[in-house]
């Protein structure tokens, strides 16, 4: 028997992938409704558009440092600006990663309605120098480090326990507020567990939800299929969906993982768009040029 090509195995990977959807009677309304890969889309039904694909700026981010801040303000502006000029315009941020100013002077210039800004509130006693305990205060802080009188997305950063909508009532009921306030436009979890990810997924207080999908399960909750299928029932639900970890933060080192898993997300129709912590320029181009492959079948 003659060794099945690189086209023939990537083939077979995307015809079993739509096996499986046909299996689980997905809605075809469902599908990412792109031809490329910075059409907009609406996430859920926040009304928030922007691109299929997103850049995040906290590669190994700990402690407001992260790979994107130790590369200095000046490759970082030139990132963003690339990923802008792109077609990109979701940028994805954290108390915790430390680029809200570096992500400010990197946006300058470019009209606000333009872009998608998504941030997260880092809840827990470790990680920061000091405990975020009072929601308000930090989305006020958010809004000036940002250099934005609003932010489109906010949300609780790493949930990991079931209890967490119980646990963490004063900042949702915080972020409602400010939401009614027009301080930002939509609210949910980034999840760590899958206990987490089922609360939000009951959650009616959950309007976007960042969660981790590839086609290896590294860095995720659960299996592949099985959180695939958990996020098309969240996006079903009118939840916005955003897909993380699609090269397995950073552990798919050729361009065949990267291109076997995005073709994994796209055919799983689970995700509304997705972020990657590109940290160079030629990334992004690698990334995009796939996704053009791909979305064109």
């Amino acid at each position: 028997m003659q060794p099945m090509t690189r086209r023939e195995f990537l083939g077979t990977v995307l015809a079993g992938a739509g096996g499986m959807l046909l299996d689980t009677g997905i809605d075809a309304q469902q599908k990412p409704p792109v031809r490329s890969p910075t059409e907009l889309v609406t996430l859920g039904k926040t009304g928030i558009k922007t691109s299929f694909v997103g850049i995040g700026t906290g590669m190994r981010g700990w402690m407001r440092q992260s790979n994107h801040t130790r590369m200095g303000k000046e490759a970082f502006i030139a990132l963003i600006r690339h990923a802008y000029d792109s077609g990109i315009t979701f940028f994805d941020t954290a108390d915790l990663y430390g680029t809200h100013p570096f992500l400010r002077d990197a946006l300058k210039g470019i009209p606000r309605e333009k872009i998608v800004i998504q941030s997260k509130i880092w809840f827990r006693p470790m990680g920061l120098p000091e405990q975020v305990t009072d929601a308000k205060q930090a989305i006020d802080r958010f809004r000036q480090e940002l250099g934005t009188d609003y932010i489109d997305i906010v949300l609780l950063h790493c949930t990991t326990e079931a209890s967490w909508a119980e646990d963490l009532k004063a900042m949702r009921d915080a972020l409602e507020e400010a939401r009614q306030k027009k301080l930002i436009r939509a609210h949910g979890t980034s999840c760590h567990s899958l206990p987490a990810l089922k609360t939000s997924q009951a959650s009616p207080w959950v309007q976007v939800q960042l969660a981790r999908i590839n086609h290896r399960g590294t860095a995720m909750d659960g299996k592949p299929e099985e959180i695939a299928e958990l996020l098309r029932q969240m996006r079903s639900a009118g939840k916005g969906v955003i897909g993380m970890k699609i090269f397995g933060e950073g552990r798919f080192l050729t361009p065949q993982e990267r291109e076997e898993s995005l073709r994994f997300v796209v055919a799983q129709r689970c995700v509304d768009n997705f972020i990657i912590g590109f940290e160079r320029r030629e990334q992004i181009d690698e990334t995009l040029g796939m996704l053009k492959q791909i979305l064109a079948g």
